[in-house]
């Protein structure tokens, strides 16, 4: 009998989802894996993605770093959960550590949630170049929300 997660459906619903969502297509980021408190998303170095001197903007690897950790949280059953309940994740702080430049080639972002806490939640990641080598350490904390109290222009 094979061990079916009861959470494989949600993640290829979700996969779909970001394979079809215009700003990931915009920018050509793609969630490759995930699970609950994991993922991997990757964004391949475009000219129109770069900064004057060349290298890809920080933009992209602070958005790549956001969305791989909001991409661990989504599988979790606290978030499951909350969802149900009419509640919402917002980033309240996102930080980045940019440690040498990308100048060509596809980065990678492996995201964790080391603190999973029903209101606070932590998120970590680590973007590599193809050589492996770091190009960028970031985190978040997430705060859940009401939808009710998010306000919608």
């Amino acid at each position: 009998m094979t061990d079916i997660h009861p959470w494989e459906a949600d993640k290829a619903r979700l996969l779909e989802f970001t394979s079809n969502f215009p700003f990931f297509n915009l920018i050509g980021l793609r969630v490759v894996d995930m699970r609950p408190g994991w993922s991997q998303t990757e964004i391949t170095w475009r000219e129109d993605l770069c900064q004057p001197a060349g290298i890809i903007h920080g933009g992209m690897i602070a958005t790549l770093v956001d969305t791989g950790i909001a991409h661990a949280l989504l599988l979790t059953e606290m978030y499951r959960e909350l969802h149900a309940e009419g509640h919402v994740l917002v980033s309240v702080d996102l930080r980045i550590k940019y440690l040498r430049p990308v100048s060509g080639g596809t980065i990678r972002c492996e995201s964790n949630i080391p603190r999973l806490g029903r209101h606070i939640i932590h998120g970590e990641s680590v973007v590599v170049n193809e050589q492996g080598k770091e190009v960028a350490r970031g985190d978040s904390i997430y705060m859940t929300v009401h939808q009710e109290r998010v306000k919608k222009n």
